[in-house]
């Protein structure tokens, strides 16, 4: 008799995502992966997140849900990863997916995402993310590139985000679960303790897709965010060290405008290669021609929200609040 195959479990943690919940959960719904169960942590939504996981969780038994009121910043200082790690605490599988409630899945999704590890060909998965440029704001196009967004679905994308990434329990308990130390980066951070015990394997057809509805306001700021994030936990430093050498090759073209404009063509032609690096195929689309002036604009501005936000965070080594939970700390 074939012993059968490990049980997967999807895992969410929300806060005040109102407006969002119901794709996830949808997504899930549609899943081609059988026997699969949704656990979602709820760190105190007020904005009626909580009700409709109530009314979702009364019609089926899939969806299981915790309401854990220390999972956002007014009791944790890495609430996001206490969240994961709770529902990681209660996931009856030894397969683990994790999702988020910002993002859509593909019907076949949970399985091409976890195949690896239930074959024992792998113990851990990254599937990346995608925005899809047809229903997608001018400006998640533009700042795609710089939060490590792949602008089609076709491919892989090797970032590591608990966007759409897969665990085996045994690995996230080695690796000693996501570090609550922090708002953002605990998938990064993960990451790179998980690569110190195995490799990662990115799975073909396993993206999210993440669906952020960015205004020009919200791209820079949700790029500050994670560039402050990186400065509190003293990671990608190289990263900063390449954004604060645009910024200082910006200034040097402007301050050698008045001898020369060559400098100036360069460092234009720089950031075109910076906003179209990752979209070659479809730089020349109607879609991507309409968003150009703005994909331009956002890779000049990036630069210097990454490394100010860096070194501010480095230096205050203090969580900003994303939206979700500065509501939670009014309420």
């Amino acid at each position: 008799m074939m012993a059968e195959s490990p049980r997967v479990s999807v895992i969410a943690t929300v806060l005040n995502e109102a407006g969002t919940i119901e794709n996830l959960l949808s997504s899930f719904f549609q899943q081609t992966l059988h026997g699969a169960e949704l656990v979602v942590v709820d760190g105190g939504s007020s904005d009626g997140t909580w009700e409709r996981l109530q009314q979702f969780a009364a019609r089926n038994s899939r969806l299981r849900i915790i309401r854990d009121e220390s999972c956002n910043l007014r009791s944790s200082p890495g609430p996001i990863a206490r969240g994961r790690n709770r529902a990681i605490e209660e996931a009856t599988g030894t397969v683990i997916a994790c999702a988020d409630a910002g993002c859509e899945y593909a019907p076949e999704w949970a399985d091409k995402l976890t195949v690896p590890i239930i074959s024992g060909e792998a113990e851990y998965t990254l599937g990346g993310s995608y925005i899809d440029p047809e229903q997608a704001t001018i400006w998640d196009i533009a700042a795609a590139p710089f939060l490590g967004v792949k602008l089609h679905s076709q491919g892989i994308r090797k970032s590591c985000t608990t966007r759409s990434m897969g665990i085996s329990k045994s690995l996230w308990k080695r690796v000693g679960g996501f570090p609550e130390v922090n708002l953002f980066g605990e998938d990064t951070l993960f990451d790179l303790r998980a690569r110190e015990l195995t490799i990662p394997v990115f799975p073909q057809g396993a993206m999210a897709r993440y669906n952020p509805r960015f205004t020009l306001r919200s791209a820079i700021e949700r790029l500050a965010l994670y560039a402050h994030s990186d400065g509190v936990l003293g990671v990608r430093r190289m990263r900063l060290v390449r954004n604060l050498l645009r910024c200082a090759l910006q200034l040097a073209a402007l301050i050698a405008l008045p001898w020369t404009r060559l400098p100036l063509i360069l460092v234009a032609l720089l950031e075109i290669f910076f906003a179209f690096e990752h979209d070659v195929r479809g730089a020349f689309s109607r879609r991507a021609l309409k968003s150009a002036p703005a994909r331009f604009l956002f890779s000049l501005i990036a630069p210097w929200v990454v490394a100010f936000s860096h070194i501010a965070g480095s230096i205050s080594r203090h969580n900003r609040p994303n939206p979700q939970n500065a509501r939670a700390q009014r309420g």
